[in-house]
Formats: C-alpha cells, structure tokens, sequence
C-alpha cells in the first residue's frame, strides 16, 4: 500500500496535519463538550482516532455567545500533542492573536467579517510560526476572499450561523467550497477547506464531495456513544 503526502504544516507534531490522498480530516469541536471537563474531551478525541482538537473562541459581540480564552488552550496543550485548530470568533482578532500563539495553537483562524486588514493578519499569524486560517459566514459570498487566497492555509466555510452547537447545515453554503476547490486547482493553490456546522454522519459526504477536506464536528461527536466507531464509519463513508 502506498502513501501519497500531499500537503503537511510545517510546524505540526506527526500526522498533525500529514494529509493523506483521499483521507479526510476529522476535527472534533470541543464547544460541544461538557465544559466542565475540557481535559477528558481532549483525551476522548485523542482516543476516537480523530486527527485535530478544534477549539471555537467566541466573545460575545462578533457573536452571541461566550466560551474561553488563550489560558484553556495553554493549559490543554500540556496535557496533549494533537494538533490544536483555533477558529477565532471575535471582533478585531488582531488583538488576541498573539496571545494564542504563544498558548499553543497550531493552526489560527479568523473571521474575513472582523477584520479590517485581513492580509496583514494572515500574515502576522505566518509570522507566528502558524498556519493562517479564515473563514466566512453563511452571508459572505466566497468571492470575497479572492485577494486572499494565495496567503491563507485553510479556509473555513461556516454552514450555520456561528455562536452555537447543534444546528442544522445551511446546504446551499456547500456552493462555497465547490467554487473554492475549483480556484484553488486553476490557481494553483494548496490552501485546505474545513467545513463548520451541522456536520454529521448524514451530512459529511455531501461536505466532501463538494471539496471539503476538514470537517469541524461538535455534537455529532460528543453525542456519539463509540466515538472511535463514529470517526472510522465517517472516515471510511467518505473514502469510497
């Protein structure tokens, strides 16, 4: 059997970030864990075979919610080496960027909605030593990130609107990541698409055939009574 590594993060532990030709990236949310136990939700996606620990930063003005800042990211980085996908739902993310890199994020995502100078963060965060993240909302149309799109090392569609877990995929959000893959191949781009919200085991191959090579699972994760089953099932429907 053969192995064809097609993309990787250069500052990633192992297989943190080692993409495998027609392997999907499984991202578990933690915002749809029991707070109360971050330490054990990290241990649950580390023992499921999932290959990121995604972890939603929200402020409560960028959107209705509030969840957790850099220390929970220090503090769980010393209890585990996965590779830690912060999706930054904040407004002027300039300000706390930092903060997160040094706390041990991996990978850093903003919001193009929040920022004023988009480029200049994305490559404040590569400066970093990150990987440079962002992402749209249901309402912003994909061409909005044009400009961008040779600077950036993923982006993440939003297919609900973010602040809460448990909501239901937005399908006609799925047309952003087809008209993304296809730039990406005629540009000659390497950037990877994540999708985020409502994703499920019904839902997910509707996600990656339409380009997406990250899924963001929260719920359907947490909920699920054998989450390793869960993980290799959705892993194995979306190979075939």
């Amino acid at each position: 059997m053969y192995y064809i590594i097609f993309f990787r993060f250069d500052n990633s532990p192992p297989d943190g970030y080692a993409g495998i030709m027609g392997k999907t990236i499984i991202a578990p949310s933690v915002l749809s864990a029991d707070f109360a136990d971050f330490g054990g939700a990290v241990a649950q996606i580390g023992g499921s075979g999932a290959d990121w620990v995604h972890l939603d930063v929200m402020d409560g003005q960028f959107v209705p919610n509030l969840t957790f800042g850099p220390k929970l990211v220090n503090d769980l980085r010393r209890r585990s080496q996965a590779f830690f996908d912060v999706h930054l739902m904040v407004e002027t993310p300039e300000r706390i960027v930092p903060a997160f890199a040094e706390a041990g994020a991996d990978a850093i995502t903003f919001h193009l909605e929040a920022s004023a100078h988009p480029h200049r963060l994305l490559q404040e965060i590569n400066g970093l030593g990150k990987k440079a993240g962002i992402s749209i909302v249901p309402s912003t149309p994909a061409c909005m990130l044009s400009e961008l799109l040779p600077y950036v090392d993923l982006i993440l569609i939003m297919t609900v609107n973010p602040g809460f877990g448990g909501q239901k995929l937005i399908p006609e959000c799925l047309e952003k990541l087809r008209s993304l893959a296809e730039e990406r191949q005629k540009r000659g781009l390497s950037y990877l698409l994540s999708v985020d919200g409502g994703i499920n085991s019904k839902t997910a191959p509707s996600a990656v055939a339409a380009g997406a090579d990250v899924l963001v699972i929260g719920s359907a994760f947490f909920t699920a009574p054998d989450k390793k089953s869960f993980v290799d099932t959705l892993t194995m429907s979306n190979e075939q």
